[in-house]
């Protein structure tokens, strides 16, 4: 049975049976739209790390072309809480159905064209302006995207026995993103010489997401809109200005949603993207090998992000990502010391170990973070939260990594810097209070 719901005069929302689509199909229409976005981003992560600094930043030394790469990679988290302010505000005001299908033809449209976009011998400065344009849009596009996924699982689930679950559904949309989109230039990789790959084969991943973007939007429209929006839309209890009222009356739950997630983004970064640039500069390995410990936690990360969001139901959302800190907090200090062996195999337990501690922290964030804030103001409030701790973890966290790297020489820098991370989540989960 599906589910509805309706509202009280305190604005909050109480479900009931109804006759609309099941939490189920929901959860499956998130996840493959949020995997194609999730897909679309860590392209361009990728392509920051391996390509652009000598396609589009060529005119500076290589050291300062990776920082500037790194950050018109950033800038999509910059603009991540513009977008969740936008289409926040819109999912409480139009509906959560409506976000699901405008960011995702937003991000789409973004992303081919960055496929398409000439470089810096071609046309000068206005090749990084025009692709760092084109990543503001990209995460105008992902901050309005996880905030109407997360909570349409949310609110289907009217028991509250399986939001973990459902919730982490969204999440592992993550790790599938990033398995793709390394396959993708994986093969790519293995298709080409590098004089190739550089002038045309990044290019492919770009330009192939059109058609994964048409199948998302394809399944997107056939998902009814969230029962408990429709609740408050009948009920006339939608906030009028949801951006406002959030700011106004649930800041205190927005500045400890930042805190829960902004270091479950540090550790993110640390345990994949920092690789790619890592192994091969600094250890001297193969491109390759770099790809491929990626692609094995991704993988590892599909299977343990489920597992960690039914263990949520089981012992708790707190628990989850407590026990998840400490465990980050152990493995970012034996991370790096199995990476500067050089073994191949090594390099890949560190990245799936790694993987693994990340999914404890990230898979309970979809049905942790929505539940902090009332019905009305969920869209809002959960998006606002979880894209401007983007800004403080996942923006900063590649020049600051590096930088650490460049003056000290030394990796345990970058353990401290995870565990100042890991500590604020452990913070801001024991004082946070869920409304369901």
């Amino acid at each position: 049975m599906t589910a509805s719901a309706i509202a009280t005069p305190a604005g909050h929302a109480v479900e009931r049976p109804a006759r609309s689509t099941s939490p189920r199909r929901v959860a499956a229409a998130s996840l493959v739209g949020t995997t194609l976005e999730f897909y679309d981003h860590f392209i361009f992560g990728t392509a920051a790390a391996l390509v652009f600094p000598k396609l589009f930043f060529p005119q500076t030394d290589p050291f300062m072309a990776t920082i500037l790469s790194l950050l018109s990679y950033g800038i999509a988290f910059v603009a991540r809480p513009v977008g969740a302010a936008i289409f926040g505000s819109l999912g409480d005001k139009i509906g959560r159905r409506f976000v699901l299908v405008s960011t995702l033809l937003i991000m789409g449209l973004s992303t081919f064209l960055i496929g398409l976009l000439p470089t810096y011998p071609q046309v000068g400065l206005l090749a990084p302006l025009m692709l760092a344009t084109l990543r503001f849009a990209q995460g105008l596009a992902l901050g309005g995207e996880w905030g109407g996924a997360a909570l349409m699982v949310n609110e289907f689930d009217t028991t509250g026995r399986r939001r973990g679950f459902y919730g982490s559904l969204v999440q592992v949309a993550s790790p599938i993103g990033v398995l793709i989109a390394n396959a993708m230039f994986g093969f790519m990789n293995t298709i080409t010489n590098d004089a190739e790959f550089m002038d045309w084969g990044w290019r492919v991943p770009f330009l192939a997401s059109i058609f994964l973007v048409a199948i998302g939007y394809f399944i997107r429209r056939t998902v009814s809109e969230s029962p408990v929006f429709q609740s408050l839309e009948h009920g006339s209890q939608k906030a009028e200005a949801p951006l406002m009222e959030t700011l106004r009356h649930h800041w205190r739950q927005v500045l400890l949603a930042i805190g829960v997630r902004a270091g479950e983004g540090i550790i993110w970064y640390v345990f994949s993207l920092l690789l790619l640039i890592y192994v091969p500069t600094r250890l001297g390995l193969p491109r390759q090998v770099a790809l491929n410990a990626v692609l094995w936690g991704a993988a590892v990360g599909v299977v343990a992000i489920p597992l960690f969001g039914a263990l949520s139901d089981r012992f708790g959302r707190k628990f989850m990502l407590l026990a998840g800190v400490v465990a980050s907090i152990i493995w970012s200090f034996a991370y790096f010391p199995l990476l500067e062996t050089r073994i191949p195999s090594l390099v890949i337990v560190a990245s799936v170990i790694g993987m693994i501690c990340q999914a404890s922290l990230w898979a309970p964030l979809a049905a942790f973070i929505p539940d902090m804030f009332e019905s009305k103001v969920r869209c809002t409030g959960a998006s606002l939260g979880f894209q401007l701790a983007g800004v403080f973890g996942g923006a900063l966290a590649p020049s600051i990594c590096i930088w650490l790297l460049e003056r000290f020489d030394n990796p345990l820098y970058i353990s401290f810097y995870c565990t100042i991370g890991l500590a604020l989540i452990a913070l801001c989960v024991s004082k946070a209070r869920t409304q369901r």
